[in-house]
């Protein structure tokens, strides 16, 4: 039951605290890492395509090798501390893996601001949590953003990550966390990194490829335990789940759309270039304030059915490898 113990005390500490800014966060390390390992190779290696393209595959092999080996360090030598210190160690690492209740507390921000008529505070708060142009995004605007990146962090911030650390243990949830937050910071398609991301990008898309579509299905499924629309969400989901550049994002964005019965996603500007996304889900109503709260409300349902799931598989992985 190790493996489900510390699962269990590391969703309960997140669903508690949340991720507090002033303590330590082994993201944060991993982001800190991405620069300097980036830094580096922009100052040794030419800026040509097959250099660039080359000195992607260098920064994922180089940030993922050392976040599992420090990780594995870690964990190796609190084991051999003291049993207690090893799962206490291996708990906290899970618990700053999961990033569900940070999310809604996030998005919440940005409905605080909405429902006050602070449009420069909403379009800040929101900033905060997406990559997309948020200055001259108007009150709708605003809300898409903020229900969309609910919808697709529940896959990336949430279900991914118990996933792979139910079946490979908190190591495995730092190599995710490794290849997730290289996506979000160099996985962009612009000219400074067209190339040196693109390698971070398809990795984030394997990685990301089961959680997504289980994302998507799970938000169908306790759709109606909210009080929104299981049957509707089936239906975008099914219909919409490629409209979009990425081939994982759409899932729980159309699920999400689908559950909510509004219109999301849409043209959008990135570093002040506008692209021409499709839309996802029916425009039966306005988007208003009030749907980021069903958003949130779907994410927590979700990721408790999610961490469910996470349990029953940590205890079939555990039955294979005998531990962590």
């Amino acid at each position: 039951m190790a493996r489900v113990a510390a699962l269990l005390c590391a969703f309960a500490l997140d669903a508690l605290l949340g991720d507090p800014y002033n303590m330590p966060h082994v993201v944060r390390l991993v982001g800190t890492l991405i620069g300097a390992v980036e830094k580096f190779l922009r100052d040794y290696v030419s800026p040509t395509r097959r250099s660039q393209l080359a000195a992607g595959v260098a920064l994922v092999l180089a940030v993922v090798l050392a976040s599992v080996a420090a990780a594995t360090c870690v964990l190796w030598l609190c084991w051999r501390i003291a049993p207690w210190l090893g799962f206490v160690a291996q708990t906290l690492l899970c618990y700053q893996l999961i990033a569900a209740r940070q999310l809604r507390v996030e998005a919440r921000r940005v409905y605080d601001a909405l429902v006050a008529g602070d449009l420069p505070g909403a379009r800040q708060a929101v900033s905060m949590i997406v990559g997309r142009d948020t200055h001259n995004l108007d009150a709708a605007g605003v809300t898409r953003a903020a229900v969309e990146t609910v919808a697709e962090n529940t896959s990336d911030g949430v279900v991914a990550p118990l996933l792979w650390m139910a079946l490979a243990g908190p190591v495995g949830g730092v190599l995710y966390k490794a290849v997730n937050t290289m996506d979000s910071m160099v996985g962009y398609r612009n000219e400074r990194y067209e190339y040196l991301g693109r390698c971070a990008a398809h990795v984030d898309d394997v990685c990301n490829w089961v959680p997504a579509r289980l994302t998507g299905a799970l938000m169908c499924l306790v759709a109606p335990l909210v009080g929104l629309d299981g049957r509707r969400a089936w239906h975008i989901l099914a219909r919409d789940r490629h409209n979009h550049a990425s081939p994982n994002a759409a899932y729980p964005e159309a699920a999400c759309a689908g559950a909510l019965g509004v219109q999301l996603a849409g043209p959008t500007s990135y570093f002040g270039v506008m692209h021409d996304k499709p839309t996802i889900g029916d425009a039966t109503r306005p988007v208003c304030p009030d749907d980021i709260v069903r958003a949130n409300r779907l994410c927590a349902a979700t990721s408790l059915a999610a961490f469910v799931l996470a349990c029953g598989l940590a205890l079939v992985a555990q039955g294979v490898t005998g531990g962590w």
